[in-house]
């Protein structure tokens, strides 16, 4: 949503179910995006912001304030899948207010009668070790902070929320990380581990989590890929439409074709694709051009969503 020229809530509604797109993730309790939302069938993740985690953690009069501001009215014709609390600030400043924020949505959904399961999402930076996969784990700062977490997840049966992104991988190590195993593309087994073979970057990095988990004692929490992407330009290395293309065309196909990973074969693995715009808001750069489609809502590129 950071663009000065996007669609109407309502024309990004309808464009996501002409082209079959049945779940998004909303990183901000937008009124106008979740009225748009009613009675689409859509299934929809709600994010906090990272600057109420705070609040949110502190003051559970908050947290009962925020579910009835951007849940409740919207709980009988909004599919919400998961209430996500905060993105990508584990480890930091705002870390520690992660996990009493997610109890404290927790409660005020309970209280509201409301069953919809809290989580976080995270990057891969929470991870100190992520090669091999199966050596994956989290890191000395990040640990503390993530094993009350995952053991409240592992508890409530709830998956965390991951950001995979193989192009940041390659595009700052483009000599040792190979673009076609970053693109799905590589023909045969790249990385060895044990006696499990990887051809591809992604069920690399999800591997990796599910090691960090096994090892915070966690092994039945599951991973959602909350966002993956790859940018059509803006400079950086590998960044072009052919390849934007490749990778989240190849990464539909494989997340929906019940392969599964390595680690965990045979299961789908739930992905949101980032973003559905170019947002001329972000900084310049690649962080622009992610999207699949242009605010005048025609694709960067076509993606086939319809596996």
């Amino acid at each position: 949503m950071l663009g000065d020229n996007l669609p109407t809530p309502a024309q990004v509604v309808a464009l996501y179910k002409s082209k079959n797109i049945g779940k998004l993730r909303l990183y901000n309790p937008d009124s106008g995006a979740l009225q748009a939302l009613q009675g689409s069938g859509i299934q929809v993740v709600l994010g906090t912001l990272n600057q109420d985690l705070q609040q949110l953690a502190s003051t559970p009069s908050y947290a009962t304030n925020w579910v009835a501001t951007n849940v409740v009215p919207y709980a009988q014709s909004v599919n919400f899948s998961y209430i996500n609390a905060g993105n990508e600030v584990i480890p930091g400043t705002l870390a520690n207010y992660v996990y009493p924020a997610m109890q404290n949505l927790d409660s005020a959904l309970q209280a509201a009668n409301l069953d919809i399961p809290v989580t976080t999402s995270v990057s891969t930076e929470v991870l100190g070790v992520s090669y091999p996969p199966s050596q994956g784990a989290f890191s000395q700062t990040a640990g503390p902070i993530m094993a009350p977490i995952v053991s409240y997840l592992g508890k409530k049966q709830t998956p965390l929320l991951v950001n995979v992104y193989p192009y940041f991988a390659y595009s700052s190590d483009p000599e040792n990380v190979k673009l076609d195993y970053a693109l799905f593309t590589a023909q045969g087994v790249v990385v060895q581990d044990g006696s499990l073979g990887y051809n591809n970057l992604f069920d690399a990095i999800v591997d990796s989590t599910y090691s960090a988990l096994e090892k915070a004692g966690q092994s039945n929490v599951e991973v959602v890929v909350s966002e993956t992407g790859w940018p059509s330009s803006g400079g950086g290395n590998g960044a072009t439409i052919e390849n934007a293309k490749t990778y989240n065309n190849n990464v539909l196909t494989h997340v929906e074709g019940g392969t599964g990973t390595p680690k965990r074969p045979g299961k789908e693995i739930e992905t949101y694709l980032f973003a559905m715009f170019n947002e001329n808001q972000k900084p310049a750069g690649t962080e622009q051009n992610l999207g699949l489609f242009h605010p005048d809502m025609t694709e960067v590129y076509p993606v086939d969503f319809t596996s």
